[in-house]
């Protein structure tokens, strides 16, 4: 999508996004698709701190470049693992998450997935990872348009960090 046929979303009262993406897109996660549990997740501060109410943070999570990410460990499944046998700490061998499943409760960067946030002049903006396109097989699946549910997508925190930039992996 141009620059020109971008448009601002109003997300929450008052918290607006400029969409960079085709507004028909669609996404669902499918079954069997762990794709984006093989990177390490970023932990904003509020998610540090649900986290430490759900597990213990010196066993689930590492830093790495001054900031905090869920650990990665080896797992056992290799349709559920990185080319290096590694994924989210809360990957259970099903192929679900704990975290979701568990305690109903998602990190901010995993909610966002398969997008991608950046600020820009002070704005909020959005579009589809870039990595989505080739690996997320939850794209155009289904008849939920991203654009409709944008609040699934974009916890109302991602408006006050001063970097929410999505591209930090570990």
């Amino acid at each position: 999508m141009s620059a020109d046929s971008a448009r601002r979303v109003e997300v929450y009262p008052g918290r607006e996004v400029v969409v960079e993406f085709d507004p028909d897109l669609t996404f669902e996660c499918v079954e069997e698709c762990t794709w984006c549990c093989h990177h390490g997740v970023l932990l904003y501060d509020r998610d540090l701190l649900e986290l430490a109410q759900r597990a213990t943070l010196a066993e689930t999570t590492t830093d790495f470049r001054g900031e905090k990410f869920v650990t990665r460990e080896e797992k056992s499944r290799d349709d559920h693992v990185g080319e290096d046998g590694h994924a989210c700490a809360f990957l259970r061998d099903d192929g679900l998450c704990t975290l979701h499943l568990e305690e109903d409760w998602k990190p901010t960067r995993c909610s966002v997935f398969p997008l991608g946030v950046w600020l820009d002049e002070g704005d909020l903006h959005v579009d589809i990872r870039e990595s989505a396109h080739d690996h997320c097989d939850g794209l155009d699946v289904s008849d939920r348009r991203v654009i409709d549910n944008l609040e699934a997508f974009l916890p109302e925190l991602l408006w006050e960090l001063e970097n929410p930039d999505s591209d930090r992996v570990l």
